[in-house]
């Protein structure tokens, strides 16, 4: 008995000598994260006040990589930043809440002098049926999602003011691969917008963030986004949104081309505007919080770095001298973590180990007045 008790105390000891190893043994190979400080808030200086990129942090992990960042953007002279908050990130369990990467990505902002406007959307595989992608978001579930935009809206009171209502719901694929529905989609962004006000009145609401595209009637794949705006007027959009969130992409354009209900380019934003107008919105402007040129070699929309450069900074000044109701321009897109090895990489500013490219150090220059 007594060679038995002593077994199980030596086996106790053991273990916990063990247990110890373990952890000292995993502290030895974690990787090195050295404290990354927020630093004192810092002022953008900049010519034009307009100036954003569309940032793309949501998958950015390491703390300082997303501190640079951000610092790049201000040292660039941009005042505005679209980030992208997904609900599927945010609450993996209904009711639970984790912002601990959001509230990281906010503070380095703020403390770079930046507007963020949050782009919201990204549907959890509980609120959703099984089998479906992550844009798919069933109508008995919009409440669900109102639920996310109110506990977003409370938790970044005083430092996010500018929240986006779904992302390009006039195409199939953001639409859960479904045919697309202006009527459902201004269903959603009531639901939205009356729970983003009760959590704070003065929030900016953006509705919208169509995506431009020449989509015939029918069309499994997409809408026209002027005929899917005039459509979201009918169903009763006006009040639900303080704020148009417009997609501008200049393809092979440059921003000066005239805007045709038949083109997709920049200036396809002032028919959009108009739209605005004709339905007694013309008080609410437009921000846009996509856009701009690719510079890749053989891409068939894309256009030559230096004329990307010349349309970059000419549609920045447009909005700022000649679109009085335009409030910024946010580019797609800043940096990615990581090449993502197809024409996707020719839309950014910064590579993904952050070496300004040209485009980069030109809107610098702009923004510096020189």
């Amino acid at each position: 008995m007594r060679w038995e008790q002593l077994l199980r105390r030596r086996g106790r000891c053991w273990a916990k000598h063990l247990a110890l190893f373990a952890v000292l043994f995993g502290l030895l190979i974690a990787p090195y994260r050295p404290m990354v400080l927020v630093g004192p808030p810092q002022m953008v200086q900049t010519g034009n006040p307009g100036i954003g990129v569309h940032t793309r942090l949501t998958d950015e992990v390491e703390e300082r990589k997303i501190k640079r960042t951000l610092e790049m953007v201000r040292e660039m002279g941009a005042s505005w930043i679209v980030e992208y908050f997904p609900w599927g990130y945010s609450e993996r369990k209904p009711g639970r809440f984790n912002w601990d990467h959001a509230d990281m990505v906010v503070d380095h902002a703020r403390a770079q002098g930046l507007t963020v406007i949050a782009r919201l959307g990204f549907v959890p595989q509980w609120a959703r049926p099984k089998e479906t992608f992550d844009t798919f978001l069933p109508a008995e579930n919009f409440e669900r999602f109102g639920d996310y935009v109110y506990a977003f809206v409370e938790h970044f009171r005083g430092r996010v003011a500018h929240i986006i209502i779904w992302n390009e719901p006039n195409l199939s694929l953001e639409w859960g691969y479904r045919p697309v529905d202006p009527e459902g989609y201004v269903e959603l962004l009531k639901i939205a917008y009356d729970q983003a006000k009760a959590a704070n009145p003065d929030v900016r609401v953006l509705g919208g963030a169509l995506a431009p595209t020449l989509a015939p009637p029918g069309s499994e794949w997409g809408m026209d986004d002027l005929v899917f705006l005039q459509r979201m007027y009918d169903a009763g959009a006006a009040p639900y949104f303080d704020v148009l969130a417009v997609h501008a992409y200049g393809w092979k354009f440059p921003p000066d081309a005239p805007a045709e209900s038949d083109a997709v380019n920049f200036a396809r934003t002032e028919l959009l505007r108009e739209v605005m107008v004709r339905n007694g919105d013309g008080h609410k402007p437009i921000i846009i919080t996509e856009g701009g040129w690719n510079d890749h070699p053989r891409w068939t929309k894309a256009v030559r770095p230096g004329q990307r450069m010349t349309y970059t900074l000419r549609a920045y000044e447009k909005a700022q001298q000649e679109w009085d109701w335009c409030q910024a321009v946010c580019l797609w897109a800043f940096r990615f973590p990581w090449p993502a090895q197809t024409y996707q990489d020719y839309f950014t500013f910064v590579s993904a180990d952050f070496v300004p490219k040209p485009i980069y150090l030109e809107v610098q220059r702009y923004a510096r007045g020189e």
